[in-house]
């Protein structure tokens, strides 16, 4: 239903006493002027423009927040930022430094351990090495008596050669391995900062510590360039400033040139419409910001009577007189725009019948270029219709009906002289809707 709404006031404009009062809004009033203006294909650039600059101001007013809140936390994000900076974080570090630790604090016991190994392994008397060698010897001999027990001495000697080749690693490890308490006091200290850390960001691992130092490497950043961001974004605005103003500019021009033609021709109309003191003035006034179809501010007074001061058109102005100004308007527009089909409801309220005569001859003017609907009672203008629909009521059931139908000729002399003179039809109120009709 919304959609078919829209879509009919594209297609048809119904002008009722309600749509007279659109004469006193500047909305209205503007799109009259700017129909004599050709101002069209400025006002889509100024209005695309316009919503540019909208959401420029917007992320302006976002930047300026976004500093103001930012300053509060600078001083303890970059506090915690240089904290995290210090640390020299690396991914996979606490683990190394974990397993460095347990072995600089058990490098005694660690010694101790590989000394019984060698011991075990390499003692003249008792060693498993010199025991192992015997064996070797034992199953060597075996071995030449008979081929049954060669597999035997094969799994010995490589047994023997690796245990060689762990008493050899027993004895580098006994070589490297030192005790450094410098080293360990070093390594406990890294590990107690990683861990207050990890503690304090509430993290479990230093990877999640990395992601926080980032973050917070970003949001001081940001707060220290925020600056130079304001900045960029208030010049970006002022050059598109200047460009809504030339455009401005270029529709108060055509404007402020279109605006005595349009007074001749609406005060010439209303002259033929029965008020020849009929006066506008009509100015625009510069606005210091950016209105929604340029910077203009606009006076649109009128005077009906000579010698009678300049108001608004609600004051100044009939509702008859506000009628005949709504027909003129439409009847101008109709010369500068494509108008939809235009229906008048009763636009002759409260007019005298020479004057609806002459509305009558404005409607058929405008019918030469776009199809015009005019519902009223004034035999004057319903004469001057190419067609003639007749709408009734009537009660049929006990439920009034509303009902359309099209009068030929005849009917509409019959429809016309009661109008004129009711229902009682006379000689002469017959002979003048003829002679309306022709």
């Amino acid at each position: 239903m919304s959609n078919l709404q829209a879509l009919g006031e594209h297609l048809i404009d119904i002008h009722s006493q309600h749509e007279t009062l659109q004469l006193v809004d500047d909305a209205f009033q503007f799109q009259v002027i700017d129909a004599l203006a050709n101002t069209e294909a400025n006002l889509e650039a100024y209005n695309l423009h316009l919503k540019e600059h909208k959401v420029l101001q917007k992320q302006l007013k976002q930047l300026q927040q976004f500093q103001a809140e930012a300053i509060k936390e600078h001083d303890y994000n970059s506090f915690l930022l240089n904290e995290l900076v210090a640390a020299n974080l690396k991914e996979g570090e606490l683990e190394v430094l974990e397993e460095e630790y347990e072995l600089l604090n058990n490098v005694e016991a660690i010694q101790l351990k590989l000394e019984q190994a060698n011991a075990l392994l390499s003692e003249e008397q008792a060693g498993v090495l010199t025991s192992l060698r015997e064996v070797k010897v034992a199953f060597q001999k075996l071995a030449s008596i008979s081929n049954t027990y060669q597999d035997l001495l094969d799994r010995v000697t490589s047994s023997l050669i690796d245990l060689d080749d762990v008493l050899v690693d027993i004895e580098r490890f006994e070589d490297k391995l030192d005790a450094d308490p410098n080293r360990l006091e070093v390594v406990n200290a890294q590990l107690l900062t990683l861990n207050n850390l990890m503690q304090k960001h509430l993290v479990k691992s230093i990877e999640e510590l990395i992601e926080i130092r980032e973050a917070l490497s970003k949001k001081v950043e940001a707060t220290e360039n925020a600056d130079q961001d304001i900045v960029d974004k208030q010049e970006e605005i002022k050059a598109l400033e200047k460009l809504l103003n030339t455009e401005a500019k270029n529709i108060t021009d055509k404007r402020n040139k279109a605006i005595p033609e349009l007074k001749k021709q609406l005060e010439a109309l209303l002259t033929q419409l029965g008020m020849p003191n009929a006066q506008f003035n009509i100015s625009l006034e510069a606005s210091n910001t950016f209105l929604y179809n340029g910077k203009d501010n606009l006076n649109f007074l009128f005077s009906a009577n000579k010698g009678g001061q300049f108001n608004v058109l609600k004051k100044a102005a009939s509702g008859g007189e506000l009628s005949r100004i709504m027909l003129a308007i439409k009847s101008i527009l109709s010369k500068y725009v494509k108008l939809p089909s235009i229906m008048f409801d009763e636009i002759d309220t409260g007019v005298s019948g020479e004057i609806s005569n002459k509305m009558a001859d404005i409607m058929s003017q405008m019918s030469t270029k776009m199809q015009v609907f005019s519902i009223t009672h004034l035999p004057q203008i319903a004469a001057k219709g190419n067609t003639h629909y007749k709408v009734y009521k009537e009660d049929v059931n006990e439920v009034t009906t509303t009902n359309l139908v099209k009068l030929n000729y005849d009917e509409r002399v019959v429809e016309l002289a009661q109008m004129l003179g009711g229902t009682q039809l006379s000689d002469s109120a017959i002979a003048h809707a003829k002679q309306l009709l022709n």
